[in-house]
């Protein structure tokens, strides 16, 4: 967080927010992360919506990978409620928080906490209150994916697989009044269980991450796409030249919420130049019609991985 107390000399000409990331950055060139967070290795090479869709299907694809994510219904105590597809960035850090639970814990059963306000602190977000505050965010969004499944399509030469990744196998949840005359009825969840599929892939292939550059990306679901993506792909180039990407290809796998080709390419260089920010061994460079994603060490140091958790199973 930015200190209030900073000379306006400092703050002059930057937002909060990009103070937020300059911070975030010294902070993780000088030293290493003190906590570390997962993600499932799938989320970070295809991911959910960034933005609010009427639609009930969304597929997004990276190489062989495809993912398909579907709208559900979630039980209220008195009749079937459709959820939306979950967006945005609040649903992608619940993701990791939970994965990182799940295996720091090496439990599929997962505690959310006791209240929202608990909950949000955990996640880092405000726990401001109103329609569109933290609270009404959070409840909406965590509902959406405990609702909806998710479908995993895999391409491996002649082989074709369909697996059902659906990440929450059950929601429960307390009873709340969403207005004082009790005439809306709302959900808060106490326990989350993960699937056993998810689960057991997830304690395989979890890709470690470091909670100070998530915290200073949260604002942006397109920069923490990148930024999780990064933090799986890049360690595991492993020619000295460096692997190329094209522009076609990025904006298949980031670009669905962009019609034009340059408005997309803008938003990405403006998300990479912030992810880069908080990662700073991150080995990028431009050739006409892409980038080059240079051999890179990875976000978070193997030996704090190894310490953290020494014996979860890493790619």
């Amino acid at each position: 967080m930015i200190d209030d107390d900073l000379p306006p000399v400092l703050t002059s000409g930057l937002s909060r927010q990009q103070w937020g990331l300059i911070i975030a950055g010294d902070q993780i060139r000088r030293e290493p992360p003190d906590r570390l967070q997962f993600s499932h290795t799938v989320l970070c090479q295809v991911g959910i919506p960034r933005k609010h869709t009427p639609e009930r299907r969304y597929e997004r694809s990276n190489g062989n990978l495809s993912l398909l994510i579907e709208g559900g219904s979630l039980w209220n105590g008195l009749s079937w409620i459709e959820q939306p597809l979950p967006y945005g960035a609040i649903p992608r850090l619940v993701m990791v928080h939970i994965s990182t639970e799940a295996v720091k814990t090496k439990s599929r059963v997962i505690d959310v906490g006791e209240s929202m306000r608990q909950f949000l602190t955990q996640l880092g977000l405000q726990t401001s209150g109103g329609r569109r505050g933290g609270y009404t965010a959070l409840k909406k969004q965590l509902q959406a994916l405990a609702a909806c499944r998710m479908t995993l399509g895999m391409t491996d030469g002649d082989r074709v697989s369909t697996i059902d990744a659906k990440p929450i196998k059950r929601f429960d949840a307390w009873l709340l009044n969403g207005d004082h005359d009790g005439s809306q009825r709302t959900l808060w969840p106490g326990e989350l269980e993960l699937s056993e599929d998810f689960f057991d892939t997830l304690t395989r292939h979890a890709v470690p991450l470091d909670f100070r550059a998530l915290g200073a990306l949260k604002h942006s679901a397109l920069a923490l796409d990148i930024y999780t993506w990064l933090a799986h792909r890049l360690p595991r180039v492993s020619d000295a030249r460096g692997t190329k990407v094209s522009w076609s290809n990025l904006k298949e796998q980031f670009g669905q919420d962009y019609g034009r080709s340059k408005d997309f390419k803008k938003a990405f260089r403006h998300a990479l130049r912030q992810v880069c920010t908080v990662y700073p061994d991150a080995k990028l460079r431009d050739f006409p019609g892409g980038l080059v994603l240079q051999p890179s060490r990875s976000p978070v140091p193997r030996t704090i991985v190894s310490m953290s958790v020494p014996d979860r199973q890493r790619d």
